[in-house]
């Protein structure tokens, strides 16, 4: 059983025909075929079409009002229940000229794509080191996609042929069909079976592509990472995709990025978090210790009586920003190292000093690790 027209565009029974113009526009405008990412798209599409064919017409909706989808005889056996005319003859006759609308590329009187068509986008993936993805990197990318035969230049034809004019539309790339009712006749427009759409048919195609046009190859391309990108980050490459047709401008290539991981360094936003080990003696006398960074060795000072988890923070050594100035921090996480094995001397020397630091012991309510972490990266 067919849904209720009304239903199907969302109004009222009582709604203008402003309104339900204006349901039809944002409703076929989602459900396009061209554009939209429903599964069910293209039968929604023609379902908005058969309902707006019927209720835009005065005649037509006041029989739909009376009997319904169930036209009695006596009516010229006319059935509500499917769109006379291609859905996309209704689509531009709302819409009008939809050169360049809303993305949808070129139309001819069927809505269907007949001007310059942009490119396909093609998708892949590239593997970056810690430091490429922080400092930036040119790299070359392996991308497969469809490009121009270099044999017929996107002819379809074999060099020395010619391209003929398609004799079943005569190069309109469309035929019509029409369809008489008691309401008047209708045109059904159609892509051209012969032809497919492209107004031309080729004898004798071209042995490279195979009349395609096209050929699908391996290529290689230069890649921009800018400074600052992280795992799982997509970048655009504008124009490298596959080319486009009738004149239309290529698609765009998309990269998404895999960034390894750093034995030693960790990422947190654009700071970079370390943690290094000092022994018993450094933490508690104090001493200056060299700390690997992304630049290079810096020296930092550990003060006297340092506690195992405390942080410092070296300014302007972290991630670049990705759209802006500046760099973060690194954060250098100290522990201190308990050592397990001990020689004669070493057990000596630390009898005598807990011989000066007695037995007791103290609780004291302190942050954890994490919560240090936190309150250094401002959490």
């Amino acid at each position: 059983m067919a849904r209720d027209y009304y239903e199907v565009l969302g109004v009222p029974r009582n709604a203008s025909q402003e309104d339900i113009k204006r349901a039809y526009r944002q409703l076929a405008r989602k459900y396009h075929p061209d554009v939209s990412t429903e599964p069910d798209a293209e039968e929604r599409f023609k379902e908005v079409n058969a309902a707006y064919e019927v209720l835009s017409d005065s005649e037509k909706r006041a029989m739909y009002d009376r009997f319904g989808t169930d036209v009695p005889n006596g009516f010229g056996g006319f059935d509500f229940g499917g769109a006379a005319r291609d859905p996309f003859d209704i689509f531009a006759e709302v819409f009008g000229n939809l050169g360049g609308f809303g993305g949808f590329g070129g139309f001819g009187q069927t809505g269907r794509a007949t001007g310059p068509q942009r490119g396909n986008d093609v998708r892949g993936s590239l593997d970056l080191t810690f430091e490429e993805a922080v400092f930036g990197v040119e790299k070359d990318v392996e991308v497969q996609r469809y490009e121009v035969c270099p044999v017929c230049n996107g002819t379809r034809a074999e060099p020395g042929t010619a391209v003929e004019t398609c004799p079943e539309c005569r190069g309109a790339g469309q035929v019509r069909h029409t369809q008489r009712t008691f309401l008047g006749s209708f045109v059904n427009i159609v892509t051209c079976p012969r032809c497919n759409g492209k107004g031309t048919v080729v004898t004798k195609p071209c042995h490279e592509c195979n009349g395609n046009g096209r050929v699908y190859v391996r290529r290689k391309i230069k890649a921009t990472i800018p400074a600052g990108v992280d795992d799982g980050v997509t970048i655009r490459l504008a124009g490298q995709g596959e080319p486009g047709e009738r004149g239309g401008p290529p698609g765009n290539l998309y990269l998404t990025l895999n960034v390894k991981p750093h034995p030693f360094f960790k990422r947190h936003n654009n700071d970079i978090i370390l943690e290094m080990q000092i022994n018993v003696a450094q933490a508690a006398l104090g001493d200056t210790v060299k700390v690997p960074t992304l630049d290079g060795d810096r020296q930092i000072t550990i003060p006297a009586g340092t506690q195992s988890g405390a942080i410092f923070r070296l300014r302007g050594l972290g991630i670049p920003y990705l759209r802006s100035n500046g760099r973060g921090d690194q954060l250098v996480v100290v522990q201190v190292a308990i050592p397990t094995r001990l020689t004669s001397r070493q057990k000596e020397l630390f009898q005598e000093l807990a011989g000066t630091l007695g037995t007791e012991t103290v609780v004291e309510d302190k942050m954890s690790f994490v919560d240090r972490v936190k309150e250094a990266l401002g959490l």
